[in-house]
């Protein structure tokens, strides 16, 4: 399998079998949950200095916003697996609920224009 091709089912297989081999196991889903909220800060700490108002300290090194996207990436697939959640599944009735209940919301929501 080609890296540059996975699909969801793929990562979150990749993630389980990384846990299972290197990992020792998967830290508890509220730990989890805590690391997850831990990672999304750090996405938003480099979006806010990047495309926002306020900069990096002089000390502060610049990361990367690609590899941190990854990290939630990560974890988000870490509690998909254990909790029993398909993510390739549950994105594809997420994305029919939004054709059918928000298919003509934003293009009539005056704010956007």
């Amino acid at each position: 399998m080609a890296y540059s091709d996975i699909t969801l089912p793929q990562a979150q297989q990749m993630v389980d079998e990384w846990i299972r081999t290197k990992g020792v196991r998967y830290f508890n889903e509220l730990t989890n949950m805590a690391i997850l909220a831990e990672e999304v800060g750090e996405v938003a700490r480099i979006i806010a200095r990047m495309y926002g108002e306020q900069s990096f300290k002089e000390n502060e090194q610049k990361k990367d916003l690609a590899d941190e996207l990854a990290d939630v990436l990560w974890v988000l697939l870490c509690l998909a697996n254990q909790t029993g959640v398909d993510l390739q599944a549950a994105f594809l009735r997420n994305m029919e609920k939004k054709n059918l209940r928000d298919a003509q919301r934003h293009q009539q929501n005056k704010k956007l224009r």
